[in-house]
């Protein structure tokens, strides 16, 4: 697939150079912490989530929550399930939930209020992606890499009906492909 240079929003360096730059905020806030416990949000988050993780100069471990909030169409319905909880107990631990895109804001809400009740020593959000456009949700970001238009994106974790995740870089969807239900 050949890749037009004006559909790139961030090339491969922009994005090595953000997750640099947010890894190293993040060790010097934990700096104090034993173990970080990075939680994923399955399954968009996987890439930035190594990427994160493996430059981060503090103790940390991971473990996944998988949230389903659109549909099989791409919809965002407002409903968010619960397909696979934590295997880690949080309680006492600080807790870094880290999330692809944060679009509307469901899944990421839907996280934070099924992980405050479990009482973690600290609970922060780092997201790679962020639409202000669409939130319908006040969430606070604590670490966030970009924010973009209301576009769709595919790429580096995020994808169309399960394509493009593998792509190095994030793009808007690709010519002959529809965001909207067809």
């Amino acid at each position: 697939m050949m890749t037009e240079e004006r559909d790139v929003l961030f090339t491969e360096g922009t994005i090595r150079n953000r997750v640099g730059e947010l890894a190293l905020q993040i060790s010097a806030d934990y700096s104090h912490v034993d173990d970080l416990l990075m939680v994923g949000v399955l399954r968009g988050c996987f890439i930035f989530l190594a990427d994160l993780s493996r430059r981060l100069t503090i103790p940390r471990s991971i473990d996944f929550i998988a949230l389903a909030a659109y549909d099989k169409m791409t919809t965002a319905t407002g409903e968010v399930r619960l397909i696979m909880d934590l295997r880690a107990d949080v309680r006492g631990r600080h807790v870094l939930i880290v999330e692809d895109i944060v679009d509307i804001g469901y899944t990421l809400d839907y996280a934070l209020s099924l992980l405050r009740p479990r009482e973690p020593a600290s609970l922060k959000t780092c997201a790679f992606l962020r639409k202000p456009a669409r939130l319908k949700k006040k969430l606070q970001i604590d670490y966030l890499g970009f924010d973009i238009p209301d576009i769709w994106v595919v790429g580096y974790g995020l994808d169309f009906r399960d394509r493009h995740r593998a792509l190095p870089y994030i793009r808007t969807l690709p010519a002959g492909w529809s965001a909207s239900p067809s």
